[in-house]
């Protein structure tokens, strides 16, 4: 049967323009186009949901037990220590998240390449003498609110304050010293005098530690000349512990010669005195006997010094008319 037997054209539709079927979908039908106000109420959805997100990322932050946050209300800073989840007013409130874990600041060396920086670490010492001198400060962030708004940048003013504190630290010290045990003597001042210009700064951070990680002569002639140096250095302090090992062996025998001279001395000293003491009291003696009988003690006295003067002097004495009466000689007891 043909379309126009039954009142039917090819698009399903009779000649008055019905379809036949009634409120039945057709197959053959094309679809409708959609109305403007479906795309708009789409369109509503799309940007509710992307904005709904916006809101719910811009409102919701979290802390590990490392960090700080500042968050701001209209300007108005207020910190946040706690970690977890937290929540912050879109567009009126903002968050900044702040490290508060140990951090490290490199002085007179690259820390990626560990290759020197000569205008940061060449220094002079309190001789006149250059070195090389590294160090690593160690810091952290002690209040995340001035951390952020009392400087703008506190690792610049951190990182000039240690080079001009090392240097003049440095400067104090001869190079042996900062070479040998005195660089922990600089370590020490350091720390301390950085700890307290920070607090002056109240820029927000500390510091946890200094430490010198190598101080060198800055060329191989000064390091050789400076090797000349400590040798000599140590070849004279070789000579001086032998010269005293030396004196510590020959000391002791040089004490006892001295006290057996100073004891024979005293003995020399008591006998001269004692001797002495003698004299006088036989010359006394002798005055005694002098005021009773003068005449006597003056001959006697004669021929005594006269022993004394002549020892081999024979003397012989007369009474004038030849007769000898006695004779004298150096013998004790010959006559």
């Amino acid at each position: 049967m043909s379309a126009e037997n039954n009142g039917q054209n090819s698009y399903g539709q009779n000649s008055y323009g019905q379809n036949p079927y009634g409120n039945q979908n057709n197959p053959y039908r094309s679809p409708r186009p959609l109305r403007p106000k479906t795309i708009g109420t789409i369109a509503g959805i799309v940007a509710g949901v992307i904005f709904a997100l916006v809101i719910v990322f811009n409102s919701v932050y979290s802390l590990t037990e490392n960090q700080n946050a500042v968050v701001t209300t209209l300007g108005n800073p207020s910190a946040v220590t706690t970690s977890g989840i937290h929540f912050a007013i879109p567009f009126i409130q903002k968050v900044h998240i702040v490290d508060m874990t140990v951090h490290g600041l490199a002085i007179g060396y690259d820390e990626r390449t560990n290759q020197s920086i000569e205008y940061e670490s060449l220094m002079i010492t309190s001789d006149f003498n250059f070195l090389d001198v590294s160090c690593y400060i160690e810091y952290a962030v002690s209040d995340p609110i001035k951390y952020l708004y009392n400087a703008k940048e506190p690792e610049n003013i951190l990182k000039m304050l240690a080079q001009s504190y090392i240097r003049d630290t440095v400067g104090l010290y001869a190079v042996d010293e900062v070479l040998t045990t005195g660089r922990y003597e600089v370590q020490s001042a350091v720390s301390s005098k950085l700890t307290s210009r920070l607090e002056i700064e109240d820029i927000g951070l500390q510091i946890k530690n200094v430490t010198i990680q190598d101080v060198d002569t800055p060329t191989s002639e000064v390091k050789a000349a400076f090797d000349a140096v400590e040798t000599a250095k140590q070849n004279a302090d070789t000579l001086v512990n032998e010269a005293n090992r030396y004196n510590a062996e020959k000391l002791p025998a040089a004490n006892a010669e001295a006290d057996k001279i100073l004891q024979n001395a005293e003995a020399e000293k008591e006998a001269r005195i004692n001797e002495a003491n003698g004299q006088v009291a036989r010359f006394n003696a002798l005055y005694e006997e002098y005021i009773k009988f003068p005449v006597i003690t003056k001959q006697r006295m004669y021929y005594e010094a006269m022993e004394q003067i002549l020892p081999n002097l024979q003397v012989i004495i007369t009474d004038g008319d030849g007769e000898t009466l006695n004779i004298f000689n150096n013998e004790v007891g010959n006559k």
